[in-house]
């Protein structure tokens, strides 16, 4: 039975509500046609939206009483061959922010209510045109910034993630059906030598889920980007490199140690991924209040960076200031750019090329532009050699889901001890069926009311 408050129709605005070509009023429920037909008005007399066909387009203008609001195209759409599973009308008018909210108000006024945020996509949802985890993957359809997030969104919309998770409840529900028959009719079902056959599968599956939180990381970076940090003391050129990063002058650059005092991001598309640049304060020792808070927002972005560009005058003698520095970096990812090719003072980076934390070094002129191709190759190696290819591998971009697939490889985990520990399979069965729950949450199968609402509130008005 199909998912109805009331059987009610909602209705909202489903593109950006400013000054635009086209905009669209989307209308969902079981009055939708009927609430269609009241406001349209088709430039063949003969034609009745009741009667028109799935799937189908038709011109004419919205009238209410003597006024003609606009002239539109209109979608119908009937169930249960629709995104919600309802009956749905489509409304194609003129973008302009006013004519797109009175043609909304008359849909009001005609029987439909306002939908909630996600409300649409909760209706697909809740009828089972797909469930949670492909829901989700709307959001990151919507949201994705870069060719790799998109490709992993629309796969996961296509139930990449929805066909692991089902083919590893599968086989845990079959263990579970087993255990518990085992124990109801011990005279014609036998558990002799289970708990050996049992701990090969129970590895297999703590193997799949793992590899599936193996590229939670890539995945997170994939969707959110990666978070590079342009750290050294001051006056080494860090803005600079940002500068010649973004091909424009963002950062204010001087001769003066301390220009930049706090941190200034930027964003740019790199190979696929986009790439936030956090150009740092310079790091060092200061009694200036403002700078200093500068130079720990400085260390704090370090530990938060996926990728961290350490860049080093290579015109002058290493200092303190910079093996401290290394000491901050030297266990993250992080490239060391040797900067200031073009001076007539610069060393070569051979001294620091051996540095005991094998980092790579990267002779640059943030200046010049010279030696960013070497940089770009280095940094696309770091993110693309096996790590993230755009193939058929799944990564996990969500928060919960990884929660969930933890919780539940922990749960196979205690069936790993239990086995051990030569515990009952009554015990195997408890902790089976926990694993199955928390990958049930996944794709909804396991939810809680409050938990689906939290998820379809980041959801916009009309999707």
């Amino acid at each position: 039975m199909l998912y109805s408050m009331e059987n009610d129709t909602i209705a909202a605005i489903a593109t950006a509500v400013s000054p635009a070509g086209i905009g669209i009023i989307r209308v969902s429920g079981e009055k939708a046609i009927e609430i269609a037909e009241k406001i349209f008005q088709s430039v063949r007399p003969d034609f009745l939206v009741r009667e028109a066909k799935s799937h189908t387009i038709h011109y004419g203008k919205i009238v209410w009483g003597e006024i003609v609001y606009d002239e539109v195209l209109l979608s119908v759409m009937r169930a249960p061959n629709t995104y919600t599973k309802e009956d749905i009308v489509e409304i194609n008018c003129h973008g302009g922010p006013f004519v797109l909210k009175r043609i909304l108000e008359l849909v009001y006024e005609c029987g439909a209510r306002p939908a909630g945020p996600g409300e649409f996509t909760k209706r697909a949802f809740l009828n089972g045109r797909i469930d949670l985890s492909q829901a989700e993957a709307v959001m990151d359809v919507i949201h994705a910034e870069n060719e790799y997030a998109l490709q992993n969104g629309v796969g996961q919309l296509g139930g990449s993630i929805s066909h692991i998770i089902k083919d590893l409840r599968k086989q845990l529900i079959y263990e579970i059906a087993f255990i518990e028959s085992a124990l109801d009719d011990p005279e014609h079902i036998s558990l002799d030598g289970y708990s050996h056959g049992l701990q090969g599968k129970v590895d297999h599956l703590i193997e799949k889920i793992s590899e599936l939180l193996r590229g939670a990381d890539n995945g997170r970076i994939m969707k959110e980007g990666v978070r590079t940090a342009i750290v050294g003391k001051p006056n080494v050129g860090k803005s600079s490199l940002l500068n010649a990063m973004l091909g424009e002058e963002r950062a204010i650059v001087t001769s003066i140690a301390g220009t930049t005092r706090d941190t200034l991001e930027e964003s740019i598309y790199f190979h696929g991924i986009t790439l936030h640049l956090i150009d740092t304060a310079g790091i060092r020792e200061t009694e200036d209040i403002v700078e200093k808070i500068g130079v720990d927002k400085a260390k704090e972005s370090v530990k938060k960076a996926d990728l961290i560009l350490f860049v080093l005058d290579g015109s002058e003698p290493l200092s303190a200031e910079d093996y401290e520095i290394l000491s901050l970096v030297k266990d993250y990812r992080t490239i060391i750019l040797w900067n200031k090719s073009d001076k007539e003072t610069y060393q070569p980076s051979a001294e620091f090329s051996k540095n005991e934390t094998c980092i790579p070094v990267v002779e640059i002129s943030a200046k010049h532009m010279e030696g960013m191709q070497q940089l770009e190759t280095l940094m696309k190696d770091m993110f693309y050699s096996g790590e993230i290819q755009m193939n058929s591998q799944v990564y996990i971009t969500n928060a919960r889901h990884k929660t969930a697939l933890e919780q539940a490889k922990k749960s196979l985990e205690l069936v790993q001890q239990s086995i051990d520990d030569g515990m009952p399979e009554d015990f195997y069965s408890v902790d089976l069926m926990d694993a199955y729950e928390s990958l049930g949450s996944i794709i909804g199968e396991a939810l809680e009311d409050d938990l689906a609402e939290q998820i379809f509130e980041k959801f916009c008005m009309g999707k």
